[in-house]
């Protein structure tokens, strides 16, 4: 019976989301693609993601952890002062399956305030880590836009960030897409070298998309 009452409040109302995209965009309705990330800020790689993006002029989005936030206010000020949206992952890294929707709200609360207090700047935007999803989700965050992805690829691990990433990216850059990265490799699950290697093949994918003119938007575009 738990296990039953488990699968009914946290992976069955995920898959149902995520197949029918109820409530969730998977992605954008404009020419161009966005890139994501999350987990971070990383006092180490972020601002290295923030450099490379600055040199090709390029905008992204970040869904930030309010724990890392708070560590780290100085990353988010700069997201915002080079134009980046800032969204929202949780202020701990925990999964919706195992939160009760009080304790999501707050999970919520938390990390927009110290967002806004960072960046001065209206919160819009959510995706929650791992993409897990509960039965009261949707109406606990219903005030944010629900941005999951069209391309994921496995870039929290080394191997794959080192071998792989790559090509990956060149065969699935496509007009709508939306990518999403890890900026910190200190999650469940991630390794800790792993976003050096993606930031490494993600300059290579760059340089090749301004050749192409390709267009990259940032969230907050979409809204004006």
């Amino acid at each position: 019976m738990i296990v039953i009452l488990f699968l009914c409040y946290g992976p069955l109302p995920t898959v149902l989301i995520r197949v029918f995209e109820r409530g969730i965009s998977k992605r954008i309705p404009e020419k161009g693609m966005a890139l994501t990330f999350d987990d971070g800020p990383n006092a180490e790689y972020t601002p290295q993601l923030l450099d490379l993006f600055k040199k090709y002029d390029v905008k992204a989005t970040f869904f930030v952890v309010g724990s890392n936030v708070k560590k780290h206010p100085e990353i988010i000020k700069r997201m915002a002062k080079d134009g980046h949206t800032v969204g929202i992952h949780h202020y701990d890294h925990i999964s919706s399956w195992i939160m009760s929707p009080f304790r999501l709200k707050k999970q919520l609360e938390m990390t927009e305030k110290v967002i806004t207090e960072c960046t001065g700047e209206k919160v819009s935007f959510y995706r929650p880590p791992w993409g897990h999803f509960n039965v009261f989700t949707l109406a606990v965050s219903k005030r944010y836009n629900k941005i999951m992805w069209s391309n994921i690829f496995g870039d929290w691990k080394v191997e794959k960030a080192k071998h792989g990433l790559l090509n990956e990216l060149r065969n699935s850059l496509k007009e709508g897409a939306i990518f999403v990265l890890h900026d910190n490799g200190d999650t469940l699950g991630a390794e800790e070298q792993a976003p050096g290697y993606m930031i490494r093949n993600l300059e290579i994918f760059l340089k090749e998309c301004k050749q192409k003119d390709v267009r990259f938007i940032t969230l907050k575009e979409l809204k004006e």
